[in-house]
Formats: C-alpha cells, structure tokens, sequence
C-alpha cells in the first residue's frame, strides 16, 4: 500500500487523498466517518480530503443523511492523469525551447582505460549509421566485439589501424607510421566518430602516465574529429592505389611532401 500511496504522490495527491481514496475503492458507499476509520485518518481531515477530491472529480457524493461517498474508477481516473500530463509534456516540449539560452555542447573528460573503453564501447551500441575511428593494434580486442555487432546491424565501419590491426569485418586502412607517431606522441590515440553526433578523442601515454580522453556531443568538435579520419583513409586509399608515382614525386611515406610543410616535424594526427 506505501508504494501505491507513493506513486499517487508523484502525480499530485497528498498522502491523506491517496489513502482515503484506497479506502473507498475497498469499501463504497461510505461515510465520512467510515472512512477515517477505514484509512485511519482523523475524522475532520477525512472529511476535508472527502471535499478536496469530490472538487477533483475523483470521488462523488450521494444525497441523503449520511451523506455517501463513491469512488470515480480508478481507469478513468488514471486516464484523466495520463491525458492532463502528456498535454502538459507537449505543451512545454514546444514552448521551453523558445526561453532558452542557446547553449553549447560540453567537452566531457574522462580517465583511465576502463572508463574511456567502457565509454567507446557504449557509443558503438548506440550506433545507427557509421563509425569512424582510428587505433592502434594493441587497443584492439577491446573493441572488437561491439565493432562486429554494428557492423551485423548495418552500421557501416571504418577504420584507420595502426601497428597492424587483423581486423576482417569492416573497412580497414593500415597505417604505416605507427612507431613513428607513436614516438612522436609518447604514446597511442584512440579516435572515434559515430553518426556524425558524437566523438572521442583519447591518448594513452607510455609510460606511468593515465590514460585520458575527451568526448563530446558539440557539432563543431565532432565533425573535425571525423573528418580528420576521413582525410587519413582518403589518403591512405590515394596511397595505395598510386603508391610509384607518389613515392617518386614525394619519397617514401611521403617524407619530401612533410619535410616541406613541416620541416623535420612529424605530422601529428594526419597521414
């Protein structure tokens, strides 16, 4: 009976209108007196709850004396409920937009391997469409398995691997860089870019350093994460399918081509 009387509360009764109210549907036709009794309120307050429903359309008296009371049934009732809540949700699911402040997605951080593999994780589930991601060989089992299952529900899957990802279930580009970068950046990166809606970002130091990344839902943020996988498999594809004339005209990995723009830097997330 609490949890009933509880649930009556989250819609807007108080505890002596739920309670006189369970107490009618038990017992009807009932007087004011019987009731206090039977819902173990004062008499006074029973008969003021008695008021307060009746102008609620939740119970009905009868004439006479005693004056009765009967319960409206609890489908109509919980109709009543249903209709007067659900036009109020639409109501201000069209007018609070109009009040407010346009805001920006946040950058969320997150720390260490099991809370930014878990997070991965979680938005490859919610995956409708398509994945972009880059990784390294080493990160790989971790996310093997939901990266199968999008692609089994027709989630389209692509992948920058570095350092030799086996992956055989989506499209793959392997990265030849891999130690390079990875000494470069002291450590691995793991990006990810699901629907166009959402993207991560993370790093994981060599070393004692704790794993980190950054995950957001800001469309300004998410389409530059995506789209600097997609600039690596562009690359990567234009690469390997004209790899002589490229490395003639640019050397191997294409060392001339950023040795011009970068000098003796290493081009850090690009190919």
């Amino acid at each position: 009976m609490d949890s009933i009387i509880e649930q009556f509360k989250q819609i807007g009764l108080n505890t002596y209108e739920a309670k006189v109210y369970l107490a009618l549907l038990k017992q009807h036709p009932a007087t004011g007196y019987e009731i206090s009794k039977s819902a173990n309120i004062p008499q006074a307050r029973a008969y003021d709850t008695l008021k307060a429903l009746e102008s609620q359309k939740m119970v009905v008296s009868t004439e006479g004396k005693p004056v009765t009371y009967i319960p409206v049934s609890p489908e109509e009732i919980l109709g009543r409920f249903e209709k007067k809540y659900q036009n109020s949700i639409d109501f201000l699911r069209s007018a609070l937009p109009s009040y407010a402040v346009e805001s920006v997605e946040p950058v969320y951080n997150l720390r260490g391997e099991e809370a930014i593999y878990n997070h991965a994780c979680q938005m490859i589930a919610e995956a409708k469409d398509t994945i972009f991601m880059e990784l390294w060989s080493l990160d790989q089992q971790l996310l093997e398995q939901p990266l199968r299952e999008a692609v089994n529900r027709g989630v389209s899957v692509y992948v920058v691997g570095y350092d030799n990802v086996t992956y055989d279930f989506c499209h793959l580009y392997q990265h030849s860089l891999a130690d390079t970068i990875e000494t470069s950046l002291g450590g691995r990166w793991l990006f990810i870019a699901v629907d166009a809606h959402e993207a991560m970002v993370g790093s994981s130091p060599t070393g004692t350093s704790q794993p980190h990344a950054l995950w957001t839902k800001n469309p300004a943020i998410v389409l530059v994460i995506k789209e600097l996988v997609v600039h690596d498999i562009f690359l990567l594809d234009v690469e390997q399918t004209l790899r002589e004339p490229m490395e003639k005209a640019y050397g191997s990995h294409l060392l001339k081509l950023r040795n011009k723009i970068l000098g003796n830097e290493i081009l850090i997330g690009a190919h």
